[in-house]
């Protein structure tokens, strides 16, 4: 338990800081399932749709900190990838 004031505020910190990771995390792995369902179901335009918003969303979690830079680009590399031969085949 945190007995300083500055420590009671960086627990209080950390707590929000948490809670809104995990929230955009959850957001993020939802986006990258659905694109991944939508790629292996065979209806092009739908992938393609699910593939750039989970690309976007990657990014900006990314861009927050949330997710690791080459996290986020290995993960919409594999996905664009997928989507590419997806439309070749």
């Amino acid at each position: 338990m945190a007995n300083h004031p500055s420590a009671e505020k960086r627990n209080r910190q950390r707590i929000k800081r948490s809670a809104r990771n995990n929230s955009v995390e959850s957001t993020v792995r939802t986006a990258v399932k659905k694109a991944r369902i939508a790629l292996t179901s065979g209806d092009s335009a739908a992938a393609k749709d699910a593939v750039a918003k989970a690309s976007k969303l990657l990014a900006r979690a990314a861009s927050k900190g949330v997710v690791h830079d080459r996290t986020a680009s290995r993960a919409t590399s594999r996905i664009q990838a997928h989507l590419g031969k997806h439309a070749a085949g």
